[in-house]
């Protein structure tokens, strides 16, 4: 492996620094947050090998439709058939490899290539191949079309959110989300999932940060940021009200002193199954690798990560209610009221977190260390990213 191969990925020795006992632990090396050979790297050993969300699926219409996106520069296409089926696949011709979908759109019935007008159903069935065995000839000897059909990718719903497993051999998505929504169930009750209704159009927001998209988990994690980042958030919800949890493939903090909606003039329906004793507790799990979670008595929210380079990163927000009567009308100033004030919060942290970004291209500055007390959530995360980069970092 050459040289400037092996620089970009951190060495064994490094990681195992992140590995450490948070008192003596060295956070991941810059290069990990600016490196764009490690970026791609990162977007199949590590991304790539577990559940990652890919997109709201509430930006493809309800009926037949083609949706292609990119995912760290890797060509994906979102397919929803006639019966609401929503499928991914790899957006390539299995012939020679043309990206089969350049903008989204109404599914016409067949999806053909602009090259050798090769065809393939949504469930992604290949259909025609015009002249391949010769002038008129759609067959050839010996080739079988049903193994040549689009490259399915792995695909799972939750939230609102399409998940997908780019290498295939994740486990079960049920499993794989269990601990954090088991976790979740003690605040909203294990019926409080089917509750959920997405907001309106007053519900949803978008943030560019220019900013890798671990910058954004690590600053979601903590609380330590609160006072001078979010000094409106501190008057009612201070860092001393606030506490971590760690679990298996998630981690966050939550707050006993939650009064959002109430300074925000909010009223809206709560989840039933709330413990009465907990009606001010709120928690912020992320759900690793890039969705961001937030459990209120009277809605929740997700915020899926969408890394766009090493160092930007577009940040998708979606809030839900609890039963139909949020969604009402005459709820609409109490949804709006709800919205700004996680605008505010969100978008102080996106000027902190391109700060952060832009210290990672200091030479003074290669990982930091953590607080024993305060940056438990955040070493956990970079002990997690760590260990999927010792298992499947290139040695040279």
């Amino acid at each position: 492996m050459a040289k400037s191969d092996t620089e970009a990925f951190p060495s064994l020795e490094r990681l195992t620094l992140v590995r450490r006992p948070i008192g003596s632990a060295r956070g991941l090396p810059n290069l990990t947050y600016t490196s764009p050979e490690y970026f791609r790297h990162e977007r199949d050993e590590l991304l790539g090998r577990t559940w990652a969300g890919l997109l709201f699926t509430d930006v493809i219409p309800e009926r037949p439709y083609a949706l292609p996106i990119d995912f760290l520069g890797l060509p994906l296409l979102v397919l929803r058939d006639r019966h609401g089926t929503l499928r991914v696949f790899h957006n390539v011709c299995s012939h020679r490899g043309m990206k089969l979908v350049a903008d989204p759109g109404p599914l016409p019935g067949l999806i053909t290539c602009r090259y050798h007008c090769w065809a393939y159903a949504a469930n992604g069935d290949l259909k025609a191949t015009p002249h391949f065995g010769g002038v008129n000839q759609p067959h050839a000897e010996g080739f079988d079309p049903a193994a040549h059909g689009l490259k399915p990718i792995r695909s799972a719903l939750f939230m609102g959110m399409l998940f997908i497993n780019l290498s295939g051999d994740a486990p079960e998505f049920g499993r794989h989300s269990a601990p954090l929504t088991e976790r979740a169930a003690e605040l909203i009750g294990t019926d409080g999932w089917s509750q959920l209704h997405p907001g309106v159009s007053d519900s949803s927001l978008t943030l560019l940060a220019q900013c890798n998209w671990k910058l954004a988990v690590e600053n979601y994690c903590e609380a330590y940021h609160l006072p001078w980042v979010h000094p409106e958030l501190n008057s009612y919800s201070r860092l001393e009200d606030h506490y971590c949890f760690l679990g298996e493939g998630f981690a966050g903090q939550g707050s006993v002193t939650y009064r959002g909606s109430d300074v925000a003039g909010a009223r809206l329906p709560r989840f039933p199954s709330w413990p009465a004793d907990r009606q001010h507790v709120a928690e912020y799990p992320t759900m690793y690798p890039n969705v961001l979670l937030g459990f209120q008595a009277d809605h929740a929210f997700a915020i899926l990560l969408r890394p766009e380079a090493p160092d930007r990163t577009r940040e998708e927000l979606r809030i839900f209610y609890v039963g139909d009567a949020a969604a009402a009308e005459s709820a609409g100033p109490s949804r709006s009221a709800i919205l700004s004030a996680w605008r505010i919060v969100f978008e102080q942290d996106i000027t902190a977190v391109e700060q952060l970004q832009a210290g990672r291209a200091s030479p003074g500055f290669d990982g930091g260390l953590f607080s024993p007390e305060m940056d438990a959530v955040t070493h956990h995360f970079h002990a997690w990213v760590a260990d999927r980069l010792i298992e499947h970092t290139p040695r040279g």
